[in-house]
């Protein structure tokens, strides 16, 4: 599905993803035509590594990890990609049985997602269930329930997967020589009509939907395991109290980042099968020979020859298991195996104050937005790192770095580095911020600079006493890149000849975020206040040219912390209000700002229109497409390097504006 998506033009994408198509028309109405290309074609452009099955020996333990039963050396099947080396949560992993080989065990987590349907559906001894759809996963699922005690019913258009079905016990109906699987079934199951259907076929038809129901008994049960239309009839189902449900991948956990990501498992007692315990009976399975996958393998390549084995995949349709051989340890040098930084292009290192950029993260932002900036500005690229080094690969051939790597410590501590970056997750900035100053580097952080006090005081120490010890220490910054906007630096010229305290009035569109994104965490993301609101706060602090000396918050409902209201005092008397929103609609723009002083106002919509209310001599200030400053921010850092000047937002404006969103997150999160 990957590969054929992949494959096809602009016109086929908008097609299978409709929903996507509405997402780029409002943005269009609220960010402009050209900002909504860049956006569209990034997201086309960023790699996805492929695979989700494979089976290896344990090279090295993550913290935490050493009493999960796994050690170094033993050989796991596990939910990794398609790589030499992976990193696979804990949850995502099990041991392999001695008499279980590698290529059998390849197949464990394909074997899940056939268990899966299954356990769904509750067959018992003795019960007729059709299988529709005999691919790889259906044939899996056939052998499963013939172990189970149930008789099977399999149907498919492909003779030689009909074939193997019966090889593995079931009765078939080949589509191809113009079988009724309806007479069939109704005579398999004895005139009763069928216990269950599993729909493991891939198709936009309503018909197998359709012919399960037809076929099932009363209060039969469906499970669609595979992918078809589902414009259901309710004919179909009511007079018969059908059970439809459709079969979410390997088990439970899927999804859910405190199981898969964290490694919490659930209490066996509560929840017998997991991923990872489906994982391990089928692994049993195939020890006991009651699951057998010779017979499923139809291709083998090398990894060198891993384009044409998508080739075959998406071309052949009668291709089933296609297995992927990596080198063995003994025809690759450990040392190359292991190797966490590769060369792209033998580009010298700049000398002096020249930036010179190890950039930490290479996600959708970094490499859309701050990239490209931090390229215009004239920095040398030296290094992108990423967690699993494919995104960083991909970033740093687009761009130009000299290198690419999964070694974030060595990216801090190379000599020929003076300046880092860090676009990664929230909860790892503090820490990465502190490795880099204590290794002399300029830091350059996306926002936020941290997420707790303990975290900002133990900044707050380091850069204090490198500011004591040296006369030019190291420059830090936050990406506040709205104070660099030129309509925002308008602003703040129009302001200049205003002695009188001001109104601020930001208004957020910012829509609604899933409870269970990782920016609603509060250890991981911090939450929206602190991983976004800040922005706002730092802009009216920039405008306002004062400390601010009160805050308070208001949440919409208890507990809530991205629907709220944040109001902010100045020393010279102005006052800043930040409706932070997530219940708005997308089709609203997303930011607006308004300035009232001195009998006068300003209104900025979106980052594209300026519009002045009884300022002499300003009217209005339109942009053919928006600018949030993301590329004078970066400039304006990259300069400040080279001409050895101050950070160009001051230390202590950076200090205070994280501390005053931390203790507004912090009681959001209280109320």
């Amino acid at each position: 599905m990957l590969v054929d998506f992949g494959k096809a033009g602009f016109i086929e994408k908008a097609r299978q993803q409709p929903d996507k198509v509405k997402q780029v028309l409002d943005k269009v109405k609220t960010d402009g035509l050209l900002p909504t290309i860049d956006a569209v074609r990034s997201k086309l452009d960023e790699p996805l590594a492929m695979g989700y099955c494979n089976v290896g020996i344990v090279e090295e333990l993550g913290a935490g990890t050493q009493s999960d039963g796994f050690k170094v050396g033993d050989r796991i099947a596990s939910n990794g990609k398609h790589a030499e080396v992976v990193s696979v949560p804990v949850n995502l992993c099990a041991k392999i049985p001695d008499n279980v080989s590698d290529e059998a065990a390849s197949f464990t987590v394909l074997g899940a997602i056939a268990l899966q349907g299954i356990r769904l559906a509750q067959p018992t001894l003795g019960e007729t269930v059709v299988v529709t759809g005999l691919g790889l996963i259906g044939l899996m699922t056939v052998q499963l329930l013939k172990a189970q005690g149930c008789r099977v019913l399999g149907i498919d258009y492909d003779i030689s997967k009909c074939a193997l079905a019966r090889q593995f016990g079931a009765e078939v109906v080949d589509l191809s020589k113009g079988e009724d699987p309806l007479a069939v079934a109704e005579s398999f199951s004895r005139g009763r009509g069928v216990d269950a259907v599993l729909i493991t076929a891939s198709t936009k038809s309503n018909e197998p939907v359709h012919q399960a129901a037809t076929m099932c008994r009363k209060r039969g049960r469906i499970v669609l395991v595979g992918v078809t239309g589902l414009e259901l009839s309710r004919a179909d189902f009511y007079q018969k109290e059908l059970s439809f449900q459709v079969s979410c991948s390997y088990g439970p956990g899927r999804y859910d980042p405190e199981y898969e990501e964290k490694g919490h498992d659930y209490p066996i007692g509560f929840v017998r099968w997991t991923e990872q315990r489906n994982f391990e009976a089928v692994l049993d399975m195939l020890a006991d020979g009651r699951l057998d996958i010779g017979p499923l393998i139809s291709h083998r390549f090398k990894l060198e020859q891993a384009s044409e084995a998508y080739r075959v995949l998406t071309e052949d349709r009668g291709a089933l298991g296609i297995l992927l051989q990596y080198p063995k340890s003994s025809e690759r040098p450990k040392d190359a195996l292991l190797a966490r930084t590769i060369s792209l292009d033998q580009q010298p290192a700049a000398s002096g104050q020249q930036p010179t950029l190890g950039f930490i993260g290479a996600g959708n932002y970094g490499s859309r937005v701050l990239i490209p900036a931090f390229k215009a500005a004239g920095a040398t690229l030296k290094s992108v790192a990423s967690s699993g080094g494919v995104s960083a690969v991909h970033a740093g051939k687009k761009f130009g770095f000299a290198e690419a790597t999964t070694d974030v410590a060595g990216l801090i501590a190379s000599p020929e580095i003076n300046a880092v970056a860090i676009t990664t997750r929230h909860n790892t900035h503090a820490r990465l911020v502190c490795d880099a100053l204590k290794a002399g580097k300029h830091v350059f952080v996306e926002k936020p600079l941290c997420l707790t006090i303990e975290e900002l005081r133990e900044i707050e120490t380091l850069y204090s006493s490198l500011i004591a010890q040296h006369s030019a220490p190291p420059l830090l910054m936050v990406g506040f890149n709205r104070r660099f906007s030129p309509h925002v630096r308008k602003i703040k010229a129009l302001l200049e000849s205003v002695r009188q305290p001001k109104s601020f009035v930001m208004t957020v569109n910012a829509g609604a975020i899933p409870a269970d994104h990782w920016t609603q965490d509060p250890m991981i993301g911090g939450g929206r206040i602190i991983g976004e609101g800040c922005h706002f706060i730092d802009l009216l602090r920039f405008l306002a040219g004062n400390a601010i000396t009160g805050s308070k918050v208001i949440t919409l409902q208890e507990g809530q912390g991205d629907t709220v209201s944040m109001q902010l005092a100045f020393a010279d008397g102005s006052i800043g209000t930040v409706h932070y929103f997530a219940n708005g609609s997308k089709s609203f723009p997303k930011e607006r700002l308004e300035v009232f002083a001195a009998g006068r106002i300003l209104q900025l919509d979106n980052f594209r229109k300026l519009t002045g209310f009884g300022w002499p001599g300003f009217t209005k200030m339109n942009l053919w497409r928006q600018d949030k400053g993301q590329t004078a921010c970066a400039a304006a850092f990259t300069a400040a390097i080279r001409e050895g000047r101050p950070s160009p937002i001051p230390w202590e404006e950076i200090i205070e504006v994280a501390e005053v969103t931390i203790r507004l997150a912090e009681t959001a999160r209280k109320t």
